[in-house]
């Protein structure tokens, strides 16, 4: 199964959008941002994908892996 990423951007009209990686369009739109994490966390979980929450500016602020993570930390022991 191909996972993919939900992005939580925000958008030029106000708000927040929830996009999935490789679309253009918002699968959902959100009044804040925390709403819109809360959303994108719970669907990412959903199909084992990543979440990217960007700020302001575009910038990706935050990444969280709920699936098979191609590139594991390593233990430093």
């Amino acid at each position: 199964m191909k996972t993919k990423g939900k992005h939580v951007v925000p958008r030029q009209r106000g708000g927040w959008a929830v996009k999935t990686a490789g679309k253009t369009r918002a699968g959902k739109v959100f009044e804040s941002q925390a709403d819109a994490v809360k959303y994108a966390r719970d669907a990412a979980k959903k199909t084992h994908g990543e979440l990217y929450v960007h700020g302001k500016d575009g910038t990706i602020k935050e990444r969280r892996s709920y699936g098979i993570d191609p590139f594991p930390p390593r233990d430093k022991k």
